[in-house]
C-alpha cells in the first residue's frame, strides 16, 4: 500500500550541487612548456623538456617529460623523466605573476656506463608563470626529485626556465 507523502527526489541535492559547479566554473585553460635548465645532484647538468597541462581555476594538471645528459667525467648519470602532476595555483595572474605549487609522480630511468635503472618516482615543487606578451609567458620552476628503486642518487634538484605557451 502506498502512502500519501509526496515524491522527493533523493538525488535533487546532488544534482543542483553539480549543475551550480558547471555554471560558476570557468572553462578549462590549456598550456605547453619548453625548458631548459639544470639538475644539480650530484653535479651541475643539462636539463631540457616539454610539459603540457591543464588548468580548472586553483587546480591544474600536467604531464612532463624531461631529460637530463649524463657527465662521466662526475659520475652523474643521465636522466630520463615522464612525470603526471597536480598544481594548485593562483586562480589568476597578479601583477603579471601565476604562482603554483606541484606534486606528482611518474617513471623514470637513469643511465651510467653499464648502470640502468628504471623505476618510479615522486616529485614536489613550485615556481611561477610570469606574462609577457598576450599568451607568451616566461615559466620558471624547482622540483626535488625522489626516486624508488636503486638509482645512484635517490634526491635530486631541478631548477629551469622556460617559454609557455597558453590556450
Amino acid at each position: 500500500m502506498r502512502d500519501n507523502r509526496p515524491l522527493r527526489p533523493q538525488g535533487l541535492p546532488l544534482l543542483l550541487a553539480t549543475l551550480a559547479l558547471l555554471l560558476l566554473a570557468s572553462p578549462a585553460l590549456a598550456d605547453a612548456t619548453l625548458f631548459v635548465g639544470s639538475t644539480t645532484t650530484p653535479a651541475n647538468r643539462p636539463v631540457k623538456g616539454l610539459a603540457l597541462g591543464v588548468g580548472l581555476l586553483v587546480v591544474g594538471f600536467e604531464f612532463e617529460f624531461a631529460e637530463t645528459a649524463e657527465s662521466p667525467d662526475d659520475a652523474a648519470p643521465s636522466l630520463r623523466t615522464g612525470m603526471g602532476n597536480v598544481l594548485l595555483q593562483t586562480p589568476f595572474a597578479v601583477a603579471g605573476i601565476q604562482l603554483y605549487l606541484t606534486t606528482g609522480t611518474g617513471l623514470y630511468r637513469e643511465r651510467l656506463d653499464a648502470h640502468q635503472v628504471t623505476h618510479f618516482g615522486f616529485n614536489t615543487g613550485g615556481g611561477a608563470k610570469i606574462s609577457l606578451v598576450g599568451p607568451l609567458r616566461a615559466r620558471v620552476d624547482y622540483r626535488v626529485f625522489n626516486l624508488r628503486g636503486q638509482p645512484l642518487y635517490p634526491k635530486l634538484h631541478r631548477l629551469y626556465a622556460g617559454l609557455n605557451l597558453a590556450f
